[in-house]
């Protein structure tokens, strides 16, 4: 996976992880609201990421 994401989104995960982690010092609760909101994020991209390249003929490739 790591190969997939390249510099730039190696970068962006350490920042995301880094910014839950200051959020989690100051209070865990609302760390872990933000870390549900991220999650459920990433699966709404990727459901529609999916449904884009079925769309197009491409369902294999997800």
């Amino acid at each position: 996976m790591i190969d997939r994401l390249g510099r730039i989104g190696i970068v962006g995960v350490i920042i995301i992880v880094a910014g839950l982690a200051l959020t989690a010092l100051v209070d865990p609760l609302i760390a872990g609201g933000i870390a549900l909101v991220l999650v459920g994020t990433a699966l709404v991209v990727r459901g529609v990421i999916g449904y884009a390249l079925e769309a197009m003929g491409m369902s294999g490739m997800l």
